[in-house]
């Protein structure tokens, strides 16, 4: 079984602090290409940030990213999965939660963040190996009996 504490285990982690400015982190998504990061309470698992919060919680309510800390905007309802789960039952839990991004964590303690594109390219690979499988066992000619 493939699960997602050994799809993320060799990825990099990228996290910002709570008391870090929204700009600080909205610049360092941007400079990581993520559209998501796991907020910190130094090293404890406290939110996430996502281009969605930034949208609803900054934009259009029309603070200032500049003076708005991560604390303030952040989502504190964390959706996560453990590090043993397997990628079906993210996938599952995701579309339940309507996210695109969930934290991989034991506990408090961050194991590493998987986006649904991430996920979908994993589920697409699976079920390519598996229809590959189903058309070479019915295409299969047995060699002819002499």
């Amino acid at each position: 079984m493939n699960t997602v504490g050994n799809i993320v285990k060799n990825r990099d982690v990228f996290t910002v602090q709570r008391g870090q400015s929204v700009a600080d982190a909205v610049k360092f998504m941007v400079e990581k290409s993520i559209g998501a990061v796991a907020v910190l309470d130094e090293d404890r698992l406290v939110g996430i940030f996502s281009e969605r919060d930034l949208m609803k919680r900054i934009v259009a309510k029309g603070l200032d990213p500049q003076k708005t800390r991560l604390q303030e905007v952040m989502t504190q309802n964390i959706i996560a999965a453990h590090p043993d789960e397997s990628y079906e039952s993210c996938l599952a839990k995701m579309q339940s939660h309507g996210i695109r991004h969930l934290v991989i964590a034991a506990g408090d303690r961050l194991a590493g963040m998987i986006s649904l594109r991430d996920l979908m390219l994993i589920d697409i690979k699976e079920k390519s190996a598996a229809i590959e499988m189903m058309n070479a066992y019915l295409h299969y000619v047995p060699p002819a009996v002499e």
